[in-house]
């Protein structure tokens, strides 16, 4: 009988910190070998496997759209006595309006689709960018149609991450007092903070 997996899928803005939380996050539940499936919007699909280190040197990027493509590990997360697999699922950023790149933008809708067929959505957004209005990773409209599309689903979890950067403390109020409503847990991607509140969410939803 084939094992049902809850999808958990990471999304936001491209440079908020999606790959970096997905490869530590992973780390952080005692996964040292990645085993990444990845999905592109053509339809092709292969694996890879990586380090942490590897990882982090192929995946991350600190040019936007480096993801294009849907890559997803499958871990174990703590649950009662025992543990249950899900899915967590790494995304190309969203934009607001029409990115110029053909194949950004199939990435693009590859990424909304998703949205609408997973169970958990992890909406990461960039607080030390919150001042900075004219980043590109500064929190704005896709961010609302992301929180709109995706609050219906009990799993929504916005996470603020580089909250070991300046500005990030007052990036944090700014989000939570602009998405009112809405569970927000600061972390730093980087530092691993903010790691067991996600996985306790994470945990509850599955």
């Amino acid at each position: 009988m084939a094992v049902y997996l809850k999808k958990c899928l990471i999304v936001g803005k491209p440079n908020v910190g999606k790959t970096a939380f997905l490869i530590n996050f992973a780390e952080y539940l005692g996964v040292r070998i990645f085993e990444f499936d990845f999905a592109l919007p053509d339809g092709t699909k292969f694996k890879k496997k990586y380090s942490c280190k590897t990882a982090f040197h192929e995946l991350v990027d600190s040019n936007p759209h480096k993801t294009l493509a849907l890559q997803s590990v499958t871990l174990e997360i703590p649950v009662g006595k025992g543990k249950k697999k899900i899915q967590i699922i790494d995304t190309t950023g969203l934009i607001d309006g029409i990115h110029e790149d053909q194949n950004v933008r199939k990435s693009i809708s590859q990424t909304i689709s998703e949205i609408l067929n997973s169970q958990i959505i992890i909406h990461i957004m960039d607080g030390a960018a919150v001042i900075k209005k004219d980043s590109l990773s500064s929190p704005s409209e896709v961010d609302y149609q992301i929180s709109k599309l995706a609050r219906s689903k009990r799993g929504y979890v916005i996470l603020v991450n580089k909250m070991d950067l300046p500005d990030a403390e007052e990036g944090l109020k700014i989000i939570k007092e602009k998405f009112h409503g809405n569970i927000v847990i600061p972390i730093s991607a980087i530092n691993k903070r903010g790691f067991k509140e996600v996985k306790t969410f994470v945990a509850y939803n599955l």
